[in-house]
């Protein structure tokens, strides 16, 4: 029961985060770049004053440490180049399918044990996100932003991965978060066109790296030993279901039975997937 409410804690964090992001730059016409820029230098200093604070060492940890700060990287850019262009519903399509295998087959390869109820939990879960997340009307996708978005999946997934592998969570993440966000603010100076700021936009961004990212991130680098790499993947696919239920609530977008039906599918899922 313990491990199911912490791992309900951190998808809360982390759909709070695409409410977040969504609100940021949907509502408040922030830049999507300067957004993850800040988001990422919020993140660094919450982490690095709870290190400091918490009598922690900075150990770098090695290839495994550029392995982390890599996949953060790509994770927060390429997600929020690719929402310049694509539908939020085909996005998130694209990022948590992308995780799914990513993880599942980094399962795989670390020869983890999957139990059926993992595949079939794993499957109703993304049968209930595709439902969900497949729009109503005709598809276009920029096949450039479709591959920034499995980019950032691919990204996603080798962060998590590397959490299985870390003795300390609030270290670990506050040092990919420190060496990540130099890389970061580079990357915003000569990516993002400054055209939108907003003091809302900004608000919500260090709420999202200072909060629900720097405790979430923590939160989820100390589940994923725990959970191992298939229960983590699966448990994912809550977020989109999490997000949604949070923009009916907080941003005003419409319950339908589309969403009630999906989500009992990828909820069920989960719950299946949890079982050892």
């Amino acid at each position: 029961m313990r491990l199911f409410f912490l791992t309900s804690l951190t998808m809360i964090a982390f759909a709070a985060n695409s409410v977040l992001n969504r609100g940021a730059i949907n509502h408040f016409g922030m830049d999507p770049v300067l957004f993850a820029a800040i988001r990422l230098s919020a993140g660094a200093l919450v982490l690095f004053f709870l290190t400091v604070a918490s009598r922690r060492s900075f150990n770098f940890g090695g290839w495994g440490r550029l392995l982390g700060v890599g996949g953060l990287l790509v994770y927060i850019f390429g997600f929020s180049l690719a929402y310049l262009s694509l539908d939020a519903g085909i996005g998130a399509l694209i990022l948590f399918g992308v995780v799914h295998i990513t993880m599942f087959a980094g399962a795989v390869f670390g020869r983890e044990e999957l139990p059926s109820a993992r595949w079939v939990g794993a499957a109703l879960g993304f049968v209930g996100l595709t439902w969900l997340l497949w729009p109503k009307g005709p598809i276009t996708v920029s096949l450039t932003h479709a591959y920034m978005m499995a980019l950032a999946g691919i990204g996603w997934g080798v962060y998590s991965l590397q959490g299985r592998r870390e003795r300390d969570a609030l270290q670990a993440t506050a040092l990919n978060f420190l060496l990540a966000t130099p890389i970061g603010i580079g990357l915003a100076f000569m990516l993002s066109g400054y055209t939108q700021v907003n003091p809302f936009g900004i608000a919500l961004a260090v709420a999202s790296g200072g909060l629900t990212s720097a405790m979430g991130y923590v939160l989820w680098y100390r589940l994923i030993p725990v959970l191992g790499a298939s229960r983590a993947a699966v448990a994912q696919l809550s977020v989109p279901v999490i997000a949604f239920g949070g923009g009916t609530f907080l941003l005003n977008e419409p319950l339908t039975l589309t969403f009630l039906g999906a989500s009992i599918l990828v909820i069920g899922g989960v719950l299946v997937s949890m079982r050892q």
